[in-house]
Parts: structure tokens; sequence; C-alpha cells
């Protein structure tokens, strides 16, 4: 197959994946990997199969494209192509929540710059290291992170890296509990989309819509947080958007648990916990743990519940997930007490302190926890972040916790 045939048949490949043909145009594709003798094209369908596989969640099988395309871009000897397949790379490994080896390949990324190609990269790089330190709950790096992406998406125009990393920041806020930031930015995100979408995959909307919809609920709004979610899990049913389901699912589900409807909540938990488990989203199982965890609490099962945290806990050590690990504490801490066990409390008392210390979850001013409840905080430029109403009322010449970090003792 020459290099015209190859194009041809990507373009025929697209305009099935576009009409919803999802199997046809893998069809396609995997034909044009198997005969095309050009490797540019085959680089091209490589990163098509990586795409279409990401977005079905069979994230192992875009691991494994994403492997072959490194391949051809060495033998392409073209910088540009080896950036891009090693993001390909790191974004795989991100899906599988293999957060240190996505770390790793972006930094290969960053360190192949050069060309306005790969300079192009940078933001999906910076966005995709961000989502890794964020799934590993190092807060500081991960909001770095996103806003190196957000300005590489202002200074490129790029309004669809923008609306994605609007969302991550949704997504960020939501974990250290400031609910209106946690709603401010996909909301950002669903005016993108209005504003410049036309011609996008209806993921985009779908993607913003779910974040939405996960504020709304932090923020009592249930009403306004399940119309949210059911839009986006009609675009996901529609386009065969598995992983998407999954978080729609898990969504659906802790909106029936505030509402104590723990009924309808625990087979929609089920349901997500099976999708979740078939794509590898071990992040998403440790939430969905946690949900369950919570309604055996509301119909005071506790020995159901503890069996619920200790398979939460295995996953979250296993990611190094230390944020999924101080709230299995916290709700720990509530079982103990409610069975009077005074020794098992104290010891995840004594962890629960640790996490907060080793994530630094306190307010470098009035030493108060962060993301214990709705908070509105304020990131400094260093990304270190306080509570604003600190901010506002002691002023700052500086961070405080970079001036305590500076005057740490060091070692011999």
């Amino acid at each position: 197959m020459g290099q015209d045939q190859t194009k041809q048949q990507i373009e025929k490949g697209l305009h099935l994946y576009q009409s919803n043909q999802t199997e046809k145009a893998l069809r396609v594709w995997m034909r044009v990997l198997e005969k095309s003798a050009d490797p540019a094209g085959r680089f091209r369908v490589l990163g098509c199969l990586i795409t279409a596989h990401a977005e079905m969640g069979r994230y192992k099988d875009m691991l494994k494209f994403a492997v072959v395309q490194i391949d051809t871009a060495r033998e392409l000897e073209d910088p540009d192509y080896l950036t891009e397949s090693y993001l390909n790379l790191a974004r795989s490994n991100e899906k599988l929540c293999e957060f240190q080896k996505t770390i790793s390949y972006c930094k290969t990324c960053l360190n192949m710059q050069g060309t306005t190609v790969s300079l192009q990269l940078n933001g999906q790089v910076s966005l995709s290291m961000g989502n890794a330190f964020l799934g590993l709950s190092i807060f500081q790096k991960a909001l770095e992170c996103f806003e190196k992406a957000l300005r590489y998406a202002h200074n490129n125009d790029d309004k669809m890296l923008e609306c994605r990393v609007c969302c991550s920041l949704g997504n960020f806020y939501t974990q250290i509990k400031d609910y209106e930031k946690a709603l401010f930015f996909p909301c950002k995100a669903a005016e993108l989309v209005n504003d410049y979408g036309k011609g996008w995959s209806l993921k985009y909307r779908a993607m913003s819509q779910y974040h939405m919809a996960v504020a709304y609920r932090k923020l009592g709004r249930l009403a306004d947080a399940m119309d949210c979610c059911e839009e986006s899990m009609k675009i996901a049913l529609q386009h065969g958007d598995r992983p998407l389901q999954a978080l729609c699912l898990l969504c659906f589900a802790d909106i029936h648990r505030s509402r104590k409807d723990v009924q309808t909540a625990f087979p929609r938990y089920d349901s997500s916990m099976s999708i979740m488990t078939e794509i590898g989203n071990r992040l998403g199982l440790i939430q969905v743990l946690l949900g369950v965890t919570k309604c055996w609490m509301l119909q005071k099962e506790l020995d159901k519940a503890l069996e619920s945290i200790e398979k939460a806990q295995e996953l979250a050590e296993g990611l190094g997930n230390k944020l999924g690990l101080l709230k299995l504490h916290c709700l720990c801490e509530r079982i103990y007490r409610t069975k009077e066990q005074q020794r098992e409390l104290r010891d995840h008392v004594v962890k629960f302190h640790e996490c907060v210390e080793e994530m630094e979850l306190y307010c470098g001013m009035c030493g108060e926890s962060i993301g214990e409840k709705n908070n509105q905080l304020q990131a400094l430029p260093c990304s270190h972040f306080f509570h604003l109403k600190c901010l506002q009322t002691n002023g700052t010449r500086g961070c405080p916790n970079c001036r305590r970090l500076s005057v740490k003792p060091g070692y011999v």
C-alpha cells in the first residue's frame, strides 16, 4: 500500500469513526497498519488507533499501540514524531494509573523540545503530568503543571486544550474542597464548548457536564447535578465512551447516597465498579469503594464498611494515592469511635495526621487543615495554597510555606 492509498484509507477510517462506526474504523486502520509501506502513514494510523482505544477505555491496547508508535518514530528519525509518541506513552500510563511512569515519560518529552510542533505539545505534556501528580496527591506540583498547561493553551490559542485543563482544575479543586472553584472551571469549559466547539468531538461537552455534576453534588445542588450527569451519560452512551459511563454511574450513585437513597445507590456503584475494573481505572475504583463504604455506614453495617475500606486501602497504597488513604483513615476513625475500639481509633488518628503532614494539606498561615470542609482557597505564584480569608486578613510578603522550606536544616 503506497503513500496516497494509505492517506485515503486513514481518512476513510476517520469518517467511519466520526459516524460512530468505531469497529469498522478500527478494521480499516488495522489493514493500513498491516499493509502500508509508508512509515509516516503508519505513525499517523497508530495515532488514530491510540485515540480510539483511549476513548473506548481499552487502555492496555492503547499502551500496546503507543509502544509500536515509538518504534515507528525512531525509524522516521524525526524529533517531532518521537515527542508525540512519548506523549502517547505517557497518556497511556496515566489512563492505567501508572503515575510515576507517566511523569517519567512526560519529562522525556520536555527534554526533547526544540521544534515548533514539539513546543505545541508542551501544553498536553504539562496536562498529563499534572493529572499524574494529582493521582499521587502531590497538589503543589499538580497545580504548577495545570497552570503551565493553561499558559500554553492561551499562548497557542488552543481552546480544546484550555477546555481539558479547566476540567482537570475542576477535579483538582473538588479534591481539596474549594467547591466554588470546582464548579467555576468546568463551567468555563462548558462556555468554551458553546463558543468554539461546533467542530469538536461531543466528548468535550460530556466531559464539562460531568465535572459540573460532581461540583453541583458537592455543593448540595442535587437536581442540577442530576441534570448535568444525565446530559453527560447520554453522550457517553451514544459514543460508546466506557470510561465516562463509569464516572457518570459513580456520580449518579453519589447523588442517590446524598439523598440517603442507599437502595438506589448500591446498584449504580456496582455497575460503575464493573466498568472501572474492566478498563483498569484503579483510581476510580477507590472512589467507588469510598461511596460504598459510606452507604454501609448509613445503614450501620460497620463490618461491611470495613471490608470495603480494606479493598480501597490496598488499591490506594498500590497507586500511591495519599488523599485516598487519608479519607480511608478518616472513615476508620469514625467507625472505630462508634465501635469504641480505642486502640484502632488512635492508630487511624495518627495515620490521618501523618497523611495531612505529608501532603501539606494545611494552611501555612492559620495552621488549620485544608480539604476537611468546603473552603475558599487561593494559590500564590509558587502554587502553595492557603485559605482565602487568611490571605485577605494577613496579606503576605512572599509564601510562608516556601520560607519554612528554605530554613529547614540540611543534611551532610
